[in-house]
C-alpha cells in the first residue's frame, strides 16, 4: 500500500480518519510523542520534523491545529490558534522543498469560519468573507499556508469543515448535556444557520480528496441540508427520545461568558455543498434526522 502521512491524527476527526484510511493506505502519523513504528516525531512550533516520515509518501493530510473552542480567546490564545495551523504547513513545505520525489497530493483542513457571520446568504467556495472577524483572519492565514506547497507542483485541496457531529465531543456533546436534564438550550434567537456534517462524511471527504486526482482547490465539507440552531436542538431531543423544555441562552449572556469566542455558536453560516457533490462526492448523511439517528444508535454519546 502507498504510504500516507497524517498530521493532526489524534483529534476528533483524525482518530476516526485513521480507521477509514488504513484499509487503503500505509498510514504514518506525525506526533510530538511517537509511540509506535508508524509514528514520526514533529514539533511544528519549533520547526522540527523527522524528515524520514515523508520518504515514499504519496499523500499528506494535514489536520493539525489547536482546538478553536477549548479556551477563551485571549490575544495569546488567538496567536496560538493561528500559529498552530500555519506552523505545520511551514515545516512540511521546508522539508518538501528539499525532496526530489515529492508526494502527489497535499490535503489541508480549513473551516467554514472563513465566511464570517454570513447570515442568510448561501456561501460558496468562491465567495468573499462577510466580515474581518478573528475566525476569518485565522482561516485566511490557514489557507494561505497551503500556497507555497502548491507552488512546488503538488496537487493541493483545502477542505473547509463545518460543524462536525460526533458522539465523542464537539457541538453535539454540548447540546446533549442539558437535554439529559430536560432542558433544550438553543443560542440567541435560535435562528442562526448551522452548516453541520456527520463525522464519517467529513472523514470520507478527506479520503475522497486524497484518492481523486481531479480534486484540487477549496471544497466545503458540510451536509447539503443545513439547519437552524433551534430546530437542530429539537431534532437532537427527538433522536434521544428525551422530553424537554426549550429555552434560549441569551446572546448577551454568551458574549459575557465567552467573549469574542461566542461567535462560534452565535454566527450564522449557511454553506453550500454543491461543489463537492458536482465533483462526485456522495454524502452518506445528507439530512439531519438520519445523521442523528445513526449517531445515537452507536450508544457512545454521554
Amino acid at each position: 500500500m502507498t504510504p500516507l502521512l497524517l498530521a493532526g491524527g489524534t483529534g476528533l476527526i483524525g482518530s476516526r480518519l485513521q480507521t477509514l484510511l488504513r484499509p487503503h493506505y500505509d498510514v504514518r502519523l506525525l506526533t510530538r510523542q511517537p509511540k509506535a513504528a508508524d509514528h514520526f516525531y514533529w514539533n511544528p512550533e519549533k520547526g522540527e520534523i523527522d524528515e524520514t516520515a515523508l520518504r515514499g509518501v504519496g499523500t499528506v493530510i494535514n489536520l493539525a491545529g489547536a482546538g478553536i473552542a477549548e479556551k477563551r480567546w485571549s490575544e495569546a490564545r488567538k496567536n496560538l490558534l493561528i500559529e498552530s495551523r500555519v506552523a505545520g504547513a511551514r515545516v512540511l513545505h521546508r522539508t518538501l522543498q528539499k525532496m526530489e520525489e515529492r508526494p502527489a497530493a497535499y490535503i489541508s483542513a480549513s473551516a467554514i469560519g472563513y465566511y464570517g457571520n454570513s447570515g442568510e446568504r448561501l456561501c460558496h467556495e468562491e465567495d468573499a468573507p462577510a466580515d474581518n472577524s478573528f475566525m476569518v483572519v485565522c482561516c485566511k492565514e490557514w489557507e494561505k499556508s497551503v500556497a507555497p506547497i502548491a507552488d512546488l507542483g503538488i496537487r493541493t485541496a483545502i477542505i473547509r469543515i463545518g460543524i462536525v457531529l460526533t458522539p465523542q465531543g464537539g457541538a453535539l456533546k454540548e447540546i446533549v448535556r442539558p437535554l439529559r436534564f430536560g432542558a433544550g438550550s438553543y443560542f440567541g434567537n435560535g435562528q442562526a444557520w448551522w452548516s453541520w456534517i456527520h463525522l464519517d462524511d467529513v472523514c470520507r471527504m478527506f479520503l475522497w480528496a486524497a484518492g481523486t486526482a481531479e480534486v484540487s482547490g477549496v471544497y466545503n465539507a458540510v451536509a447539503p441540508h443545513p439547519v437552524r440552531n433551534e430546530p437542530l436542538v429539537r431534532a437532537t431531543a427527538g433522536a434521544m427520545r428525551q422530553p424537554a423544555a426549550f429555552v434560549p441562552v441569551p446572546a448577551m449572556a454568551l458574549r459575557f461568558l465567552l467573549g469574542e469566542m461566542s461567535a462560534v455558536v452565535l454566527n450564522s453560516n449557511r454553506v453550500s455543498a454543491e461543489k463537492a457533490q458536482k465533483a462526485g462526492f456522495d454524502f452518506q448523511f445528507p439530512k439531519i434526522e438520519p445523521a442523528l439517528a445513526n449517531l445515537f444508535s452507536s450508544g457512545d454519546i454521554s
